[in-house]
Formats: C-alpha cells, sequence, structure tokens
C-alpha cells in the first residue's frame, strides 16, 4: 500500500496471491471483524455531524506532495497489519497443565488455515459478507418534534414505538426536506432528529457501573471506581534475575574498536567495508578498509590540527561535535564517526534539519545544549541543502546553540605528516559517542555510550550473532543510531564485515532494493524492520529469481513490537519459495539505554547444513488475554480469541548481561513470574548516562531491584530498558509493548501500538494512510483520555470517514474494553514527521492540544469514556422546620436592607414633590429657566436643551395634542416612539399631564426593519395602545412599504407626529393623578426571550426617585452624564424622571453616537468635569476594545477622568467583572480611580434594587467555590483557589429597599452560606405584570408573595435572580457592618444538569477561553444535553480543532459532558439591546436548523 502504484496493481491482478493471503488471514483482522459484526446486532446509528460545505474543501490534488504512504513510523511496526498474516495456533490441549502449557510452541510450518471468511488486505477482489459491511441505516425511535417548546399543560410526550423505520433522508436533499416517521408523522429539522441518534446511542448502558456516591465539597469531586473483585491478580512466585551466558574471551579481540579499524586498514586495506546506494539502488561507491582507516585519520590530524588559527586548538579530547549527515550518504558519516573516535573527541549524530518547522526541532537544540555541542561536522552538499537567511548564513534553528560548521570532504582534509598518529588507548569508561533518543514528552536526551560499553556491546552481539570475518551485511536501518549504528558501522568494522546500505529514500522508490541486494552479494545477515519485510512483500512479484538462500539471519530490529510476528509470519510464509529459511528470521528487543536487551539466535548454519546446538529451543508464541495485559498479568487467552494478543520471542538475554523484571512504576519492586513489567539489565555492554542531566541519570542507569518486602537484592545497578515484557519458559525473552506507549487509563494499561493495530484492522484501504496513525493519551478530569489521529486520504468521502471512525470506535471498545475519547482525521501530509517518516508523537499530541491540529473530521466520545463523574445530586425534599433548626441554631437569616427613606425635611415639598407632574410644575414656576436636559451629538456639540419650563410648556402642548387628534381618555396607554433625546422627555410629561398611560418602546431600526419591527408591533398589540406618538421620520417608516413586508401596516392605531405641534397656546389640560394609579408601563425583553410589560404606579416612580436622590446625593446645581438606552428600566428612570424630581442636570449621550465616535463619553465626562456618569456594558465594552490601544492619544487630546468619582453601570444581570476590571485598568491612564467603577442592580418587578451611591463602602468582591455553588451554597475561598468564582458586590441596596433569601422551592427563608432567590421588599416594586407575552401562566405571586415561615407578614416581590448576600468588615454610613447583596445569574436561566445547578456564563467563560478564535459563546441544554454553540473568528479550518478543546474546559471546569459543540460565524449569537445574550432565541434557532453553522458535533 506504501510502494509506488504498479506492484500494488500487480497484487490486484494476481488471484494466486490473494487466494495464498487469504489462508494465511491476519488473526487480527478477524477479531476486529467479529467484533464489528456483534455491534451490528446492537443496531446503533451514530449521529454524523453536519459541516458547512466550504469547510472541508481540500486544496487541489496537484498541489500535494502525494504522501509518502506507508512510511511506517520509526516505532510503528503498524504497517504490519491489514495485509500481514499470522499462522493461528493449534489450541492448546487443555489437559497440559505445566507452567509451560500457556507457551505455545508450535513451529510455523504446522499451521492449519485460518477461515476463508477474513478480510483481505488488499482485498478488492474479494466480495464482502453483508455482515461487515457498511452498517445499515438503523431503525431507530423517531425524533420528537423539538422545534416548538413543549409547555407543560401539553401533557405527556408520546414516542412511537422503536421499531418504527426511519425513511431517512438521503445527505443530497435539500437542508429543510422534511422527514416520516412510520406513521406519516413529519419530523421537521435535521438537527433534531441527529439529537434523538445521539440520544439513542447514549441510553446504551455504559461499561464497568461503577459504585456510585455523592461527594460533598470536603472530599474529592471525582468518582472512584471500587476494585472490581474479578481483576485478574499475579499469583506467581518472585522473578529470578535470568543471566545471559558468559562473554567469551577470545585473544585477538582488539582492545579497543580504533585499533580492529587500524588493523585492517594496514592488513586488509584492499578488503571492501561499505557499499553505497544511488537512489536507484544500484551501487555508488565502494570505500575499502584501507580508505576507510587513511580519510578517518586525516580528519582526526584536522580536528585537532587545523581548524583554528596557526597556535590555537578549538577541540580538545573528550569535546562533543555534532555529525549533520543525511540518511543517503553512510560513507561520509562513517569517516566522520571514526574520525572523531582517533581524534578522542564525541560525535553525537542529530538528523539533518531541513527547515525552522522540523518537528521537535527546539528539542534537538535542548540536546545539543545539554551535550555542550560548539561544533557540527557536515559534507558539502548537506550544508548547501540546509535552510539559510537572505544573506546565505546558515538559519540559526529555535533553541540550538550557535554552531561552527566544518565540511568533511576529503578534498578540504590535511594528510598528516609522517610522524603523527592517532593516539588509541585501550578502551576505558570515558564516552565513546552520544545517541540521541527522544522521550514520550518529545525531550530529546543524549545517551552517552563509553568506549569499554562500545566494545563490549560490539563483542556481545558477535557472540550472539556469530559474525565472521569478511562476512556480507544488508543493513536498511538508520546507521546514525541504534541497531544500524552498533551492527552496521560499529560490530561489522570490529570483524572486517563488509556493509551494503540501503538508504531509506531507496526504499522509498524501489521496496526490494534490500532484498536483491541480498541475492547480488550472498549476503549472510541482513537488518531491517517489520515495515521492510512489508514493502518487499507488496512488491516481491517483480522478482522471480530473487534467492535468499544465503542469508543466515535476517535481524529484525523492531521484532519486539508486538505486532511483528504477522509482518514476521508473512515475509516468511512469501519468501519460503526463494529459500528463506524459517530459523533465519531473528527478533531482536533494543533499547537506546541498555542497548541490545535480547536477541533470538538459530545456532549456526554452517557449511555443511546446520551444526545443530544441542537443547537450543525453538522460537515460541505465547496468545495473552489482552484484559490480563491491561492489569499486567499473563493470562493464556483460551475463551475469547477476539481479544488476544500473540507475542513471539526475542530470545534470550545477551551474553554476559543479567536481567530482571521490575514494576514499571513506584519502586523497582521485583515482578512475579505471571506479571508483565518493565526490563532492566545489568552489562558492561549498555548506555551509561544522559549526558549532562545527572538526575534524570539516576532513576534510569543506577536501578537496585528490591523485593517484595522493599529490601534491595544487591548492590548492582541495573539500567531501565524501558519495554515491558516478561521472561517464558526456557529463559526466552517476550516483550509486550514500550514503557512509551503506555496508556494508563482508569488504573488499566494499554499499549499505543495495539491500539493502532486494531484500527488499521478495521479496512483502512479507502481511508486513512496505514503508516500514519498517531495514538496518545490526555489527561482530562483526572484521568488519562485516548486520542486517535490519522491522516485522511483526500478522496475518502464524509461518509466513509464517518463510517470507519465509528467502527473503529466500536472495534477499539470490543477488543480493548477501552473508550476512545477522540478520533481525529487530519488531510494527508499534515501531521508532523520524524526524520525517517514516522509521525512525531509528541508533536501531534501538541498540536491537539494546542487547537492547531486542523481536523478535516472528529468524533468524540466523552459519553462512553468519562466514567469517573460524582454522581448525579439528588434533592431532599425536607420539611421546613429543618431550616427554621438552621436558623435557631444561630445561622444569620439572610437579609440586609438600605437605609430608611427617612421624614422629609419641608412638608411644603412634600405636596410639591407628590407625584413627578406636579414636581415638573414648581420647577417650572420656581425655577424656569434652570437647564434640565442637555442632548449631545456624535461630535459632542450641544444639540438641544430643555429647562424647566421649556419642558413643562412642551408637555402641556403634547397632552393638548393627544385629547384633541388623538381623543384619549383617562388612562388609556399610549405609545411613544422615539430615538434616545428630548423629545422623547416630552412626549412622556405630555401623556402624564393628559392622563394616559406612556410605554415606551425602542424604534424599529430602520436598516433592519424585519427584525426590529414585529417586537414593536407586539408591544403596541400587547398593551392595546389607543395612540402612537413619534416622530415624522418615524411615522413615515411605520407606514413604508419596507415595515408592510414584516407587519400590517393597516392596523396601527393613531399616530401622532410630535414635530410640529401647533404654535399656539395649549388649553390648560392637567389631570391629578393619586398613588395607585398607573403612571407607566415598563416592557422589556428578558434574556430568556420572553417580553414582559411590568406596571409602575406614581406612588412608586416617586419613591424610586427619592430612593435615588438620596443614594446619589442629587440636587439641583449636581451634573450627571447618561450613556444609555433610555427605553426600560434603570436607563429610562435615569434618563427621564430624575432630573425632574431632584432637578440636577443630565447631559444626555444616545449610546449609538459612539459607533461613530468612541471616545464622546470619555470626552464629554472630561470636558464637563462630570462626578457620577451612568453606563451600560455595551458601552463599556465598546470603550474597552476600541479605545484600549489609544489611551495615549486620549491623553495627548486632554482627556482626563480623574474628576470621575462614580461611574456606575446599570444592568440587570450579574456583574462583569472582567469588563469592569479592565476598562478600570485600561482608563487608569487618563486618570480614572480604581475605586469609581460599580453597578447597580434591577429587575423586572424591582427597577433599581442597588445602586452604588456617592457615600458607603467601596463595593467588595470575594472568591466563591463553584463546586459549592453548584450546590446552592456558598463557600468563600482565597483569591486564586482551584476551581473558584470572583463575584463583585451589585452596588449598595437602595434607601426603602429590604432584600432577603429565599429558597426559591420552598419559599422559607435561607442563612447566610445560602444561593437563593433574591425577594425585594420597597415602595418602590412595581404593581404588577402588565401581560406576559407567551407564557400566561406565569404566577402574579411574583409580586405580592410571603414567606412560608419566619415572618408571614410582610410581602415581597420575588426579582427570578439567585444571590446571596454576605457580611462584610466593612462599615455602612450609621457606623453598622455593611451586608453586601451579590447576585449571580437569573433563575430562568439556570441550567439543572445531573441535580446540579449552573449558570450558563461560567460555562461561556470557561469556553471563550479555550481557544483564541472563540470570539463568544453560548450555552442551552436540550433533552438534558449540554449544547456549546461558539463563534468562531478564525478562518474555517480551526472549526474542528475547537471541538476538543471546548469539551475538555467543559468537563474540566464543571464536571460536564457537552453534548453537542455548534461553531458558527461571528454575529450568530443574538444579544439584546442591553447587550445580554438571548440563549432561548438561540435554541430555538438551533432546532429550526436556522444557524447555517460550520461545524455541529455530536459527542458521543
Amino acid at each position: 500500500e506504501s510502494t509506488p502504484q504498479k506492484p500494488l496493481r500487480a497484487i490486484a491482478e494476481i488471484s494466486r496471491y490473494l487466494l495464498l493471503f487469504s489462508v494465511y488471514a491476519d488473526i487480527h483482522t478477524e477479531a476486529v471483524q467479529a467484533a464489528l459484526a456483534k455491534h451490528k446486532e446492537e443496531k446503533m446509528a451514530l449521529p454524523m455531524p453536519t459541516k458547512r460545505r466550504s469547510t472541508y474543501v481540500q486544496s487541489p490534488i496537484e498541489t500535494r506532495t502525494p504522501p509518502d504512504s506507508s512510511s511506517g513510523s520509526e516505532d510503528e511496526t503498524s504497517v504490519r497489519r491489514q495485509s500481514s498474516v499470522v499462522a493461528p495456533q493449534p489450541p492448546v490441549n487443555p489437559n497440559l497443565q505445566s507452567p509451560d502449557s500457556w507457551i505455545n510452541r508450535s513451529v510455523q510450518g504446522s499451521s492449519t488455515s485460518s477461515s476463508a471468511s477474513s478480510t483481505l488486505s488488499h482485498g478488492e477482489a474479494k466480495p464482502q459478507p453483508q455482515s461487515q459491511a457498511q452498517p445499515q441505516p438503523q431503525p431507530h425511535a423517531p425524533p420528537p418534534d423539538v422545534t416548538a417548546v413543549a409547555h407543560p399543560a401539553r401533557g405527556p410526550r408520546v414516542d412511537l414505538p422503536s421499531n418504527a423505520v426511519v425513511r431517512g433522508m438521503s445527505r443530497g436533499q435539500s437542508r429543510s426536506s422534511m422527514m416520516e416517521t412510520a406513521d406519516g408523522v413529519p419530523v421537521s429539522s435535521r438537527v433534531s432528529t441527529k439529537i434523538q441518534q445521539l440520544l439513542n446511542t447514549l441510553k446504551r448502558p455504559k461499561r464497568p457501573p461503577l459504585s456510585e456516591f455523592f461527594t460533598d465539597d470536603s472530599e474529592e469531586i471525582v468518582e472512584v471506581p471500587q476494585p472490581d473483585p474479578n481483576t485478574p491478580k499475579p499469583e506467581g512466585r518472585q522473578i529470578i534475575p535470568v543471566k545471559g551466558e558468559p562473554l567469551g574471551v577470545v585473544s585477538n579481540w582488539p582492545p579497543a574498536l580504533q585499533a580492529a579499524l587500524a588493523r585492517w586498514g594496514a592488513t586488509q586495506g584492499k578488503s571492501p567495508a561499505l557499499t553505497a546506494l544511488d537512489i536507484t539502488g544500484r551501487p555508488l561507491y565502494t570505500l575499502t578498509y584501507g580508505k576507510l582507516w587513511s580519510r578517518s585519520v586525516k580528519l582526526a590530524y584536522t580536528l585537532l590540527n587545523k581548524l583554528g588559527t596557526k597556535n590555537e586548538q578549538i577541540l580538545k579530547p573528550g569535546d562533543r561535535v555534532a555529525l549533520v549527515y543525511p540518511n543517503s550518504d553512510p560513507g561520509m558519516f562513517w569517516v566522520a564517526f571514526y574520525g572523531c573516535l582517533l581524534a578522542e573527541v564525541i560525535p553525537v549524530p542529530i538528523e539533518v534539519p531541513l527547515s525552522r518547522k522540523d518537528a521537535g526541532i527546539s528539542q534537538v537544540g535542548f540536546l545539543l545544549g545539554s551535550c555542550g555541542v560548539g561544533l557540527a561536522l557536515t559534507s558539502e552538499i548537506c550544508l548547501k541543502g540546509l535552510p539559510k537567511t537572505p544573506t546565505g548564513e546558515i538559519l540559526q534553528f529555535k533553541g540550538w546553540p550557535r554552531l561552527k560548521w566544518v565540511v568533511t570532504d576529503s578534498k578540504y582534509l590535511t594528510k598528516p605528516s609522517k610522524d603523527w598518529q592517532p593516539h588509541i588507548p585501550t578502551a576505558n569508561t570515558d564516552p565513546a559517542y552520544i545517541e540521541y533518543k527522544a522521550s514520550k514528552e518529545g525531550t530529546v536526551v543524549g545517551v552517552a555510550v563509553s568506549k569499554v560499553a562500545m566494545l563490549t556491546h560490539c563483542q556481545a552481539l558477535t557472540q550472539a550473532c556469530n559474525y565472521c570475518e569478511g562476512e556480507t551485511l544488508v543493513n536498511v536501518l538508520d546507521f546514525k543510531k541504534d541497531m544500524g549504528l552498533w551492527h552496521g558501522v560499529l560490530t561489522a568494522v570490529m570483524n572486517r564485515i563488509h556493509t551494503i546500505s540501503v538508504p531509506y529514500a531507496v526504499m522509498k522508490a524501489c521496496p526490494l532494493s534490500w532484498v536483491q541486494r541480498v541475492h547480488i552479494h550472498k549476503a549472510r545477515i541482513a537488518l531491517a524492520k517489520c515495515r521492510d519485510l512489508h514493502w518487499a512483500m507488496m512488491a516481491h512479484r517483480d522478482q522471480r529469481d530473487t534467492s535468499l538462500a544465503s542469508l543466515r539471519m535476517l535481524i529484525v530490529a523492531d521484532g519486539a513490537n508486538p505486532w511483528s510476528v504477522s509482518s514476521c509470519d508473512a515475509f516468511l510464509n512469501v519468501f519460503q519459495s526463494h529459500g528463506l529459511k524459517p530459523e533465519v528470521i531473528c527478533p531482536c528487543a533494543t533499547s537506546p539505554e541498555a542497548m541490545t536487551v535480547a536477541i533470538r539466535r538459530y545456532r549456526y548454519i554452517g557449511r555443511n547444513g546446520i551444526d545443530g546446538i544441542p537443547g537450543a529451543p525453538l522460537p515460541a508464541r505465547a496468545i495473552l488475554s489482552m484484559g490480563g495485559l491491561s492489569h499486567g498479568v499473563i493470562r493464556v487467552n483460551t475463551e475469547d480469541k477476539n481479544s488476544a494478543l500473540t507475542v513471539q520471542d526475542v530470545g534470550h538475554v545477551m551474553p554476559g548481561a543479567l536481567m530482571c523484571i521490575v514494576k514499571p512504576d513506584g519502586p523497582p519492586q521485583l515482578c512475579k513470574t505471571d506479571e508483565i513489567g518493565e526490563i532492566i539489565i545489568n552489562s558492561r555492554a549498555g548506555g551509561n548516562m544522559y549526558y549532562g542531566l545527572p538526575g534524570v541519570t539516576k532513576n534510569t542507569f543506577e536501578v537496585i531491584p528490591v523485593n517484595a518486602n522493599g529490601v534491595p537484592i544487591g548492590e548492582i545497578p541495573f539500567v531501565r530498558s524501558g519495554l515491558l515484557g516478561f521472561v517464558g519458559p526456557g529463559s526466552l525473552i517476550f516483550v509486550v509493548g514500550k514503557i512509551e506507549g503506555l496508556l494508563m487509563v482508569s488504573g488499566r494499561r494499554h499499549n499505543a501500538d495495539d491500539l493502532v493495530a486494531t484500527a488499521l484492522a478495521v479496512e483502512p484501504v479507502k481511508t486513512v494512510y496505514r503508516g500514519r496513525i498517531a495514538v496518545f493519551s490526555v489527561t482530562v478530569f483526572y484521568d488519562e483520555r485516548v486520542v486517535i489521529v490519522a491522516e485522511q486520504r483526500p478522496d475518502a468521502s464524509e461518509e466513509d470517514s464517518f463510517q470507519w471512525m465509528s467502527r473503529v470506535l466500536q472495534a477499539i471498545d470490543s477488543i480493548h474494553q477501552v473508550g476512545l475519547y477522540c478520533l481525529a482525521l487530519v488531510p494527508a501530509n499534515t501531521l508532523p514527521k520524524t526524520p525517517l517518516g514516522g509521525i512525531h508523537i509528541s508533536d501531534t499530541k501538541q498540536f491537539f492540544l494546542d487547537g492547531s491540529l486542523h481536523p478535516c473530521n472528529i468524533l468524540m466520545c466523552p459519553h462512553t469514556c468519562v466514567t469517573n463523574l460524582p454522581k448525579p445530586r439528588q434533592k431532599q425534599p425536607g420539611p421546613a422546620s429543618v431550616m427554621v433548626g438552621n436558623l435557631v441554631a444561630g445561622k444569620r437569616i439572610a437579609q440586609a436592607a438600605g437605609r430608611d427613606l427617612g421624614m422629609i425635611e419641608d412638608q411644603d415639598l412634600v405636596r410639591k414633590h407628590q407625584y413627578l407632574t406636579e414636581a415638573l410644575q414648581w420647577r417650572a414656576q420656581t425655577d424656569p429657566d434652570h437647564v434640565l436636559y442637555v442632548l449631545l451629538n456624535a461630535k459632542g456639540v450641544t444639540v438641544s436643551t430643555a429647562s424647566c419650563v421649556q419642558l413643562h410648556k412642551r408637555a402641556e402642548k403634547i397632552a393638548a395634542a393627544l385629547t384633541e387628534k388623538g381623543s384619549i381618555n383617562t388612562g388609556e396607554n399610549v405609545v411613544l416612539l422615539y430615538p434616545p433625546g428630548i423629545d422623547l422627555i416630552a412626549a412622556f410629561y405630555g401623556c402624564l399631564y393628559a392622563g394616559c398611560v406612556p410605554v415606551n418602546v425602542r424604534p424599529p431600526h430602520p436598516q433592519n426593519l424585519a427584525a426590529t419591527l414585529p417586537t414593536v408591533r407586539m408591544i403596541i398589540d400587547v398593551s392595546k395602545a389607543a395612540c402612537i406618538l413619534t416622530t415624522q421620520n418615524l411615522m413615515r417608516i411605520l407606514r413604508s412599504k419596507e415595515a408592510a413586508a414584516s407587519v400590517n401596516i393597516k392596523t396601527w392605531p393613531t399616530i401622532i407626529d410630535t414635530d410640529d405641534l401647533p404654535r399656539r397656546r395649549p388649553p390648560q389640560i392637567y389631570k391629578p393623578p393619586t398613588a395607585e394609579m398607573i403612571a407607566y408601563l415598563d416592557f422589556s425583553v428578558s434574556t430568556t426571550g420572553m417580553l414582559t410589560g411590568v406596571k409602575i404606579s406614581h406612588a412608586a416612580v416617586s419613591a424610586l426617585c427619592r430612593s435615588i436622590k438620596l443614594q446619589c446625593e442629587l440636587y439641583s446645581s449636581r451634573q450627571i452624564a447618561i450613556c444609555l438606552d433610555p427605553y426600560c428600566g434603570l436607563g429610562f428612570v435615569l434618563w427621564c424622571l430624575a432630573s425632574v424630581y431632584s432637578g440636577h442636570q443630565s447631559i444626555l449621550i444616545p449610546p449609538f453616537e459612539l459607533e461613530s465616535c468612541l471616545s464622546l463619553w470619555l470626552s464629554t465626562l472630561s470636558q464637563y468635569r462630570i462626578r457620577d456618569t451612568f453606563c451600560s456594558y455595551s458601552v463599556m465594552e465598546l470603550c474597552t476594545k476600541g479605545l484600549g490601544t489609544q489611551t495615549e492619544l486620549l491623553k495627548a487630546r486632554g482627556v482626563n477622568l480623574s474628576c470621575v468619582r462614580s461611574c456606575v453601570v446599570i444592568a440587570e444581570e450579574r456583574p462583569r467583572l472582567a469588563l469592569t476590571h479592565s476598562f478600570s485598568k485600561l482608563f487608569k491612564d487618563v486618570g480614572l480611580s480604581s475605586r469609581a467603577v460599580s453597578t447597580a442592580f434591577g429587575s423586572r418587578v424591582n427597577l433599581a434594587v442597588c445602586l452604588q451611591g456617592t457615600t458607603g463602602p467601596d463595593p467588595c468582591t470575594v472568591y466563591v467555590d463553584m463546586k459549592s455553588l453548584r450546590h446552592d451554597r456558598v463557600r468563600l475561598v482565597e483569591r486564586g483557589a482551584p476551581q473558584s468564582l470572583p463575584l463583585m458586590e451589585s452596588g449598595k441596596i437602595l434607601p426603602g429597599v429590604r432584600v432577603i433569601i429565599v429558597n426559591p422551592e420552598t419559599r422559607g427563608p435561607l442563612g447566610d452560606s445560602h444561593l437563593g432567590e433574591i425577594w425585594v421588599n420597597s415602595p418602590h416594586n412595581a404593581s404588577g405584570y402588565y401581560t406576559i407575552y407567551g407564557e400566561e401562566s406565569l404566577q402574579a405571586d411574583h409580586f405580592n408573595t410571603k414567606l412560608s415561615f419566619g415572618d408571614p407578614q410582610t410581602l415581597w416581590a420575588r426579582t427570578g435572580y439567585l444571590g446571596f448576600v454576605k457580611r462584610t468588615e466593612l462599615l455602612d454610613a450609621s457606623g453598622d457592618r455593611h451586608d453586601a447583596l451579590f447576585v449571580v445569574g437569573s433563575l430562568d436561566e439556570t441550567l439543572e444538569l445531573r441535580g446540579l445547578r449552573y449558570h450558563p456564563i461560567d460555562i461561556e467563560t470557561s469556553v471563550s477561553r479555550a481557544h483564541r478564535s472563540i470570539a463568544e459563546s453560548a450555552v442551552f441544554t436540550w433533552t438534558n444535553l449540554l449544547v456549546v454553540v461558539s463563534e468562531l473568528c478564525g478562518s474555517e479550518q480551526d472549526a474542528l480543532d475547537l471541538v476538543p478543546l471546548i469539551t475538555n474546559v467543559v468537563l474540566e471546569e464543571h464536571h460536564l459532558i457537552v453534548g453537542v459543540v455548534v461553531i458558527v460565524d461571528p454575529g450568530v449569537i443574538p444579544i439584546n439591546s442591553r447587550g445580554e445574550k438571548q440563549r432561548m432565541h438561540l435554541r430555538d434557532s438551533f432546532l429550526a436548523d436556522q444557524l447555517d453553522p460550520i461545524y455541529v458535533a455530536y459527542n458521543m
């Protein structure tokens, strides 16, 4: 699959080959098919994600480099599986109960054929039985109709029987096409169908039902699984260290490796040492031992004597030098390596850096830095190819030390003088070379190998492999490190072997080249990886006459990989007819630290056939249970062959070595015989240390094993190999995985390679590339979660990919019993690569966590794999007496009050001030020319002003017009439709003079009538308005053609335009009100999308104005600035009512003017030296975002805000702390005091509960524990505590206002430390709802309601907001301790999930922090699923990156699993005029499929 196209096609043509494969089909593929077939019976359809087409338009194929498909990664024998074959083993005889019975000793030859129905690797030719083909469209319960929000009154929803067949629609149909259920009931909206599918899949029972309990705050959050009594435990005795054969002493072994080279260079100069191949696989040059010696000596001389100026020596013995040579140039590397050894400097071979963006490039810099490398050797050609700056300098790579580059081509080397000889001391413990190694986290460290270890290792390999002088060896491995270096460069020279080096580039072009080299050179030894076996098999038809009979050892470098067994078998199977003998295949186990751990050696083929050594054990197989392995124990798999792992032995311990198996985590305790552990080795032939890193070295290179009691078993130090395995019968070593591929999920171990293999067994041919799959785990919510990332083929369809993904989930679930957290497909060629084509796992993981992986398909399954969530909370409905008990025990009832409204000083004032209308008339008489209002335009210029008398006269004219033109009766409702300004104020007082009730409505937006006019129409209809007062301009709009498109314009009530009222003096009309009469109606759309109108009586208006006057110390010599929308709530009160009552001057700044001049509000404050200003969050946000960077410019214009003593944000929500903080911080530079900004709080039932006044303590901030808050409890924590939420007091409680915190269910008062509904008692409470549009059933008890116990007399109004009261250390004006009110959020908006109470804003705050491309987000629930909608401000290719990040952050911070993630364009989340999100509107649009999302992910 990875090889060039021609052999592939050939393979497909030849049925003989296919037949052969069908006999030796891969056991594992069969297991996967069986597992999937089992899932089929459960009949589940997973909802497929929805994508906007543009999101996954692939870049044109021509511009892509064809992915080097099977470059199978370095450690990745996963090329192995699908086409690989395993000879199935005959069943173990159950009567043989010897300890060895679980090792199956069958030799490959005796294999029986497995069922022929298994899937073929390239099974284009074989028809699939239906049961294994794609999942059928699954019948499932029809989705409920979710477009309309069900009202409680409707009665229970009926679900159709689950066997009803849904006639599905093809993906091609239009978005809005309807679906019908079996009974012909149309189900609208695709979204609802998918959500129903998702719910159906989530109804599946979870895997192990964990014992559940509810933890209180004091305990840990996580559900701790109780140990399962059936978990297999190791039962064997403690393992005894295993000894290798003694290392033979041979007289002619050299005293040092350089001495061997010197000997061959002198005595066997003509003998070939190395043959290099060109890109076509033909020999390019052969280096003889004579040439190798002379060039190495020249280089050593040059390095020591010729690098600096005459007298200075740049390199001293023991210095470290980087070797930078490409994989295609072994000759230059050999000379450089031996030249360094002869000069006694320490070579550090590294990969050639290709660009700044190479995977892990900065980590290589860490290696060079920790080894103190300052000099790099390279070839001329390689130097030319290195990335350069425009001036021709070699790039300084990120994290690299400054390097001096030295070219080592022969022409640049100096021949040493006759008397100069390199110094060759006997091998000692000084470092000889440093081999690099990348750890699981991606850090690159250098393993130092001493001169004596290098020599001893060569001796041990010579003895184990029986190397003879003059043999030929073909090396397909990387010669810079590991086996390629140990066998192909070092041991080869020691034994005067002729090495033929086959570079990676040749293998890509001609996968058979190494087999041909063996044939041509009659090579005795070949070094290869499973990948090379696989490639050769794929291409083998091209060579009929190749013979592998000369091979005595085919050393499989990654034979320790659990899945290598199938590659070895398949290779043997194809090449046995070409003379390959079964006993030639020698898997081995190695690691950079311990070097060669074990190698299988067949006693050696002599000239006369086989010199069989008696007692040499046959190769063995073990068939292990995956379940046992995941618990770290060895169990024979007898029952379920689907979850079995077949492993082959890697031979015996190396000569001269001692091996133990210890527990991989915790102290190095010896394992039992049936336990999997880490292999540790004591030998003179291993690495010595991580160079320059003494701390990490100790834990790896100096391990003393301990017994079960923790007592050390001896003095000798062992080296950790990083390999997991066990010792089988006959002291054979078995390896089942690597520590760095270990994923620890919920206390069980899984091997990344095993998961890769299972994924590949799900016929990936059409969807992904074989060698390009990364498996890693990420820590989310106190456990590791498994993530798989694969590269998708450009021609794979959406359906194919999704299907493949859902089948991989099922296969891994069945075979490994572990849930996948995330499966992502990325476009071809986008995963970071290691130099020889593998996937760079740690970089891939980093990209995933940073949100820069850019997947084109993603499937998250948090519901399946997150099993440690705390148990849902069950609310205990208890009698109210429990509560009383609490309170009696000395708990303070949570209540607070503002100061008394007090007696009014002057009785005259009372009469004049009883009603607002009388106050205005009194001011017009006593102080006619005092200016009450100043209106500014965008340039800051006064457009109009109104003095007391002007306002009074204008109001009279409007009252006259109402009675004459509108023939209005007392008490009728009149709609005011005005832009923010003075006309609005005059019209309001005109209505009051005429005795009718004003209803203030935000005018429609001329550019967006379709969206804004229906609301206006609705309020007019609901309030049954008799007449509309407005401007000429707006009157034209109401009657325009455009308006007719959205509403019926023929049925407007009388419209009176107040722009040109008659000049003549109007008749005196004044109808004095009574206290209970309604002064005006206040209409507003709540965040839940409900339109509510409240009735405000004349008495309430006076009380409210008086309360504000006292709190803010307003009187006629004061000036305030208002930048607010004057349409409802406290904004309207400040704009229209307060000045008339208190006589202060209001400077009015319409917020829309800020759009054309951002600094208008702030420069007004500075210019008029304003002390008190009122604004909205949207205004504050505009200034923060738009002016944040321009404070210097504002300073230059002379803006100075040091005059501002209070800047109050008017809102009906929890204070937006982050916004007020950044505003204060940004404008500190222009003099704004950090204490100035505060907030107010009002609600529908009481327009102003709190307002930060001029006196009293500053607003305080507390940090509360979010876990407790979800349980409706308030626990204060320190700033910066985990899971803490900062909350700011919502201003001071106004005079005359009392609040109490009440349990919304029992209606009993709560203690101090509880979250409850805020109830308010005050003379300015509203008198009731006028109507509530959309939910008539909303109780009247919002207004006059009593506590269920405690104080049954007082009448309270329910604000509908949750909050709490805290007594602070601060003192208020009267010297008492101050009680602060904290608003947490609207009760209607809270989400009840898992029995806990969540506030959307908290989840949204977390989501917005998850990725830089999230502009805004909103959450809501649907059928108990949490839906997160996020606006994407980056490019659309980031869309899918957001899905896992959003899921992670909500799980981590809120312990909730997100059900659906919706990614939309900026501006899609609806926001009302007060800047609040309209989450219910959003929900309705989503369910009705009206959002046109970029991507919708349904988390499984």
